[in-house]
């Protein structure tokens, strides 16, 4: 992955959908809580305000702990349900392999085992190589499939997908995790409520984010099924994840569930996107090598041309032995940002010098 430089006239809207600020809404509820003293450590109306929110968005069986990061969220669901001698199957492209620097593995001592796929999702098929050794003292025991929605190539699970992973989950005993980081852009794709495609398709724990969607920081692990959250407290504690004013996680919440304002950001992103793969679909030199559902372009475009152009807008690179780079968009991307990013892309391609 390509170092950013200190270059302050590159602009780096299409790195990530964390480049964003956050969303004026948020900011105003975040000043709105800080005005009074409260109680700390979640024992405030605002946490409580949250928690109940949650329950609407994802059933009344739900139970939720706001955390500090995406990669906390993610290793505090595994390690609620999983012990050392556990292993967690996943996508290869999956952050629990690629993005959370061995911290499943660090913190709770389980194997992170993994299937290729094409598009980033796991299907039963693929699941199958390591779906042995049950019982047997000598082998790592399955005990958790996390799949990640929208996934890390912007393709989105639909329904009746999850439906068949959790069944097949919980029929080996097995529990099916959902990393969520960018689950508002998987609820407008499908265009669906949160709980349509979570708690009623069988998914037993979510990791659920909002700091790539309009949020300053803050995710929350939540419990979709009863009996899975008892002492899990205490492991947040040990965890570091306890936040002391908690209420300033919980505000976030609050402003992201009213009035929908997650659907309207992840809407503006999803949107984005499309106009994006439709501006640069017909440029010469430029392949888009997957299907745009969410947030995410995948192309693939010379490298020299991507070089230069990441002079002045940065993006990242995907793969590299195939010259492929994603492009991000966010809840604050405008049709003006697309507009000039396409300009300079096209200029590049057109420039002789970046010839293969």
């Amino acid at each position: 992955m390509k170092e950013i430089t200190d270059d302050t006239t590159c602009r780096y809207l299409f790195a990530s959908d964390n480049t964003s600020g956050v969303h004026p809404v948020i900011l105003k509820e975040i000043e709105l809580v800080n005005r009074h003293h409260v109680l700390g450590y979640g024992e405030d109306k605002y946490t409580r305000e949250a928690l109940s929110l949650f329950k609407e968005q994802f059933g009344p069986d739900t139970e939720a702990f706001p955390v500090f990061t995406g990669t906390a969220a993610n290793v505090l669901c595994l390690a609620a349900v999983m012990r050392s001698w556990n292993s967690v199957i996943t996508a290869s492209t999956a952050h629990l392999e690629q993005d959370e620097c061995g911290a499943p593995e660090k913190f709770t001592g389980c194997k992170v085992l993994v299937v290729d796929t094409p598009d980033g999702k796991i299907t039963v098929d693929l699941l199958e190589k390591h779906m042995y050794g049950f019982g047997f003292e000598h082998h790592s025991q399955p005990r958790v499939i996390s799949v990640t929605q929208s996934t890390e190539m912007g393709t989105v699970y639909s329904p009746a997908e999850l439906v068949k992973l959790a069944d097949y989950a919980h029929s080996h005993g097995m529990y099916l995790h959902m990393d969520g980081a960018r689950l508002a852009n998987a609820a407008v794709a499908l265009n669906l409520p949160f709980r349509a495609f979570t708690s009623d398709c069988g998914v037993d724990i979510l990791s659920f984010g909002g700091t790539k969607n309009g949020m300053m920081y803050g995710e929350a692990v939540c419990f979709l099924r009863k009996g899975l959250s008892a002492d899990f407290k205490y492991l947040r504690k040990q965890a570091m994840q306890l936040a002391s004013k908690m209420r300033f996680i919980s505000a976030q919440f609050i402003a992201f569930f009213r009035d929908d304002l997650w659907r309207e950001c992840a809407a503006q992103a999803n949107r984005m996107a499309g106009i994006l793969a439709d501006r640069i679909r017909s440029l010469e030199g430029i392949k888009i090598t997957r299907e745009v559902q969410s947030n995410g372009v995948f192309v693939i475009m010379p490298d020299k041309v991507a070089e230069n152009v990441r002079k002045e807008w940065f993006f990242y690179t995907w793969n590299e032995k195939i010259s492929e780079y994603r492009l991000m968009t966010g809840w604050d991307t405008r049709e003006e940002d697309i507009e000039e990013f396409v300009k300079v892309l096209s200029r590049e391609l057109q420039n002789k010098d970046n010839a293969v």
